[in-house]
């Protein structure tokens, strides 16, 4: 946001206190085991020149269609941010923790002290920590809440040298990323990993087939079943990784033509299905995690915890599997919470947010998980506030990729630049 800002001569100022400025959690990794889950080619972050990322990569001897480490990527947007402040823009190494109207737009109260005034508000805050599950309340310093965190770093280390079991809550990327990296740290006893129904992201082809575009008008729009239906038979005309592909530059109308009980009900029952095959994973990260598999180290089950006690040197945890008769309980080092980021907007922990929410000058989308915007990511009953990525997600719910965020930072850059009244 600060680039495409700096781009159009509007002075902004980015607040981040977690020292991932421009970087996110995603991309601030240091561990080399994590990689992009899609290509070079497709991971630009200036919508207006999609080779970008791609001439980066091949600057340090890649290319464009690699699947490149996030670190790498964390590089190129530290670079972009380099440039957004060389031209002017501004980065406070705080925290924001409270935001009031003024007369000219918004004053933003800072952890540490102080305050930032500005003619308008962008809240690009991303993605927040998980809720700790009811279960591990008392589960004590070896349950890690944020698999994101330094504490987790911490914690696979010590994994790693103590060689207990580890349970990792979730089957999805963060579990991808937890397992590599307890691999990396050199883990080698046994990973239990558990969700409700135990699907794991599927791998990109090694060779990508030919894509197999669709228009708007010839998916049946409106109907979650048909869409489902449709999607059925379509991927057994073509590869079903083109199928779902051929999805994304629709999805916003797609998401949106569908009434509130219907996107209720993809939340219950479509979610983990289309999100398996949806947000797939490097070929290179899918033949890892099925070695680790095979080899006996890493476990995949559907079930739910019961209940989890601190016990001497670890976490005893009560485990009902799917379709089970009986719980079984096991002893683990340490748990890693990887059941995706904060579902519940309403419950944030971040003190901009529950301030905002607390003060009603921002609400919860209907559905309760993210804010409400409207077409434009305004955010809905605030005047010169805007939502981005994640703060944005019941209204358009494919908007936590780079290829989605970056057309949406664009247009909001744009919009505030009318709405302040500059060129």
């Amino acid at each position: 946001m600060l680039a495409e800002l700096s781009r159009r001569g509007v002075p902004a100022v980015l607040v981040e206190g977690g020292g991932r400025a421009g970087q996110g959690a995603a991309y601030s990794t240091l561990e080399p085991a994590h990689l992009l889950n899609v290509r070079a080619e497709v991971m630009s972050a200036r919508p207006d020149d999609p080779d970008h990322f791609s001439r980066f990569v091949e600057a340090e001897g890649g290319t464009a269609k690699d699947f490149a480490e996030r670190r790498m990527f964390g590089r190129y947007l530290k670079g972009q941010l380099a440039e957004a402040l060389a031209n002017g823009g501004a980065s406070l190494s705080d925290q924001a923790v409270g935001a009031r109207r003024t007369d000219g737009g918004w004053r933003v109260a800072l952890g540490k002290g102080g305050t930032v005034d500005a003619g308008a508000l962008v809240l690009a805050i991303g993605n927040q920590p998980p809720e700790p599950p009811r279960a591990f309340a008392g589960a004590g310093p070896r349950f890690v809440n944020n698999p994101w965190s330094e504490e987790a770093r911490e914690a696979e280390q010590a994994a790693a040298a103590s060689g207990a079991d580890v349970l990792l809550l979730g089957t999805g990327l963060t579990m991808v990323d937890s397992a590599l990296s307890l691999d990396a740290a050199g883990h080698r006893g046994a990973i239990l990993a558990v969700s409700r129904r135990g699907l794991i992201p599927r791998g990109h082809s090694e060779l990508p087939g030919p894509p197999a575009p669709v228009t708007l008008d010839d998916v049946p729009a409106g109907n979650l079943l048909a869409i489902w239906r449709w999607l059925r038979r379509r991927s057994g005309q073509v590869d079903w990784r083109a199928a779902v592909d051929s999805l994304r530059p629709h999805t916003h109308a797609l998401w949106q033509g569908l009434d509130g009980h219907q996107q209720k009900r993809f939340m219950r029952h479509a979610r983990p299905w289309w999100d398996v095959h949806r947000h797939r994973i490097a070929p290179q990260v899918a033949r890892k995690i099925r070695e680790m598999i095979a080899d006996g180290r890493l476990e995949i089950a559907a079930g739910r915890v019961r209940t989890a006690t601190e016990s001497g040197e670890g976490i005893e945890v009560e485990i009902a599997r799917r379709g089970g008769k009986a719980s079984e309980t096991r002893s683990f080092g340490h748990v890693f919470n990887c059941t995706g980021p904060l579902g519940a907007i309403a419950r944030t922990r971040n003190p901009l947010l529950r301030q905002l929410l607390d003060d009603g000058l921002v609400q919860p989308d209907p559905l309760g998980i993210a804010l409400d915007v409207d077409e434009a990511s305004r955010v809905a009953g605030a005047q010169r506030l805007w939502a981005l990525g994640p703060m944005a997600k019941g209204k358009f719910w494919e908007i936590i990729a780079v290829p989605d965020i970056r057309v949406q930072v664009a247009h909001v850059a744009s919009d505030i630049v009318a709405e302040l009244g500059q060129r």
